[in-house]
């Protein structure tokens, strides 16, 4: 029994730690460093280098007009900022209708062979020392592309994250009002952790690499930013981050349109932790696999198993111990049947839109962790796909 109190502590450690205990760390440690460290200016102001803008595609018809216009209206010099599309499988007439567009440069294939694919043959035909990815489906603040190159300037670093933001709503369902709290708990995050050392996973709604840092990603490369950001980083270079270089996108349609994207990053997920086994080693990587365990790894594999063990061992323990409110262990099971009772009201609520956006939280949370168990049995079997399927976005 002492044993398996000491197994249950630890569980509880890991859960903690992963979702809320690491946020407070690196904040502490943000301060101490702030106390120790002066900042150095690293950055020119007027670095104004060519950049491209690389967008890859798959039947995205419907969002090529709001797109085009968004990127002919960014902030940076027209000359300097090359704006390719690389739209391979596309039957939807996304080609086509990009031809109207003589600003733009368009690659295309009938074949289609994933995001990665498209991502690795167009690169082939990039120039310029900088190149931004962007989602078709994602709108781009007008100084992003500044705002990014502006970080450039500064010789460490190799790759630069933007910020995904979710259009907000005063009333929203339950993927929205979820989808967008976790995301700003993200950016706070990506925030500290590029002021402790460096950002750890770009998202692909907007990133950017030094072109000559690119090399071709596994063709079966589920996550493809994450895997490019952070091997750029395993280089000794560091991912930057600016919270106002922003794209902004809709929130999934609903909870089943979530899910299926929470489950593909899951097994992503897993496959990226194999891949990037090396960056485990915190005596090779130091402070980059400290922050890449912390916020990453564990999210992925520990902490969605602990909760499912700490449930079933505190169930025991009341079981074995009796109901007692005084015992610490009644009092944890009650919270636990408190959580889980608020994430089966986020279930009942879940398409209803209500301003009260706190509500979702618990069933957001528990949607993300299952999704979590899901990707991982489906990387295991072999059936996520490279081939990015699109969820559906609300109106």
């Amino acid at each position: 029994m002492k044993y398996l109190e000491i197994i249950f502590w630890i569980l509880v450690f890991i859960v903690f730690y992963a979702y809320l205990g690491y946020g407070i760390l690196l904040i502490a440690l943000v301060k101490i460093k702030s106390i120790f460290v002066k900042d150095k200016n690293l950055y020119t102001k007027d670095f104004e280098p060519e950049v491209t803008l690389l967008i890859a595609a798959y039947n995205e018809k419907d969002y090529v007009t709001a797109k085009v216009t968004n990127s002919l209206q960014l902030d940076y010099p027209k000359e300097k900022l090359k704006l390719v599309w690389v739209t391979d499988g596309s039957d939807d007439g996304t080609p086509e209708l990009l031809g109207n567009y003589p600003e733009l440069t368009v690659y295309h294939e009938s074949a289609r062979n994933g995001k990665i694919g498209a991502i690795n043959r167009a690169m082939k035909y990039v120039k310029t020392p900088i190149v931004v990815y962007s989602d078709a489906n994602t709108m781009l603040g007008s100084d992003a592309i500044r705002r990014i190159v502006y970080l450039f300037s500064n010789s460490e670093i190799g790759c630069v994250s933007g910020e995904k933001r979710i259009a907000s709503k005063d009333v929203d369902t339950a993927s929205g009002a979820g989808e967008g709290i976790y995301w700003k708990y993200e950016s706070l995050l990506k925030r500290y952790d590029f002021k402790l050392f460096s950002v750890v996973g770009a998202a692909g709604e907007l990133f950017a690499i030094r072109t000559e840092l690119h090399q071709d990603v596994e063709s079966d490369t589920i996550l493809d930013d994450f895997i490019i950001s952070l091997r750029i980083a395993m280089k000794g270079y560091k991912i930057g981050y600016d919270p106002d270089a922003y794209a902004i996108e809709s929130a999934s349609a609903n909870v089943k349109e979530e899910l299926k994207r929470k489950i593909r990053i899951a097994a992503g997920g897993i496959q990226s932790v194999i891949r990037l086994k090396a960056l485990l080693n915190p005596f090779k990587y130091k402070t980059l696999s400290f922050q890449y365990i912390s916020h990453r790894v564990l999210r992925w594999t520990l902490a969605p198993l602990s909760m499912i063990l700490i449930f079933l061992i505190n169930f025991l323990f009341v079981a074995i111990q009796g109901f007692n409110l005084t015992n610490c262990y009644t009092q944890l099971f009650l919270l636990q049947l408190l959580f889980y009772t608020s994430a089966l009201l986020g279930w009942f609520l879940q398409n209803r839109e209500i301003k009260v956006k706190l509500l979702f939280i618990p069933y957001y949370f528990f949607i993300m962790n299952y999704a979590m168990i899901m990707g991982f049995f489906r990387f295991i079997k072999r059936k996520q796909s490279v081939n990015w399927e699109r969820s559906k976005r609300s109106v």
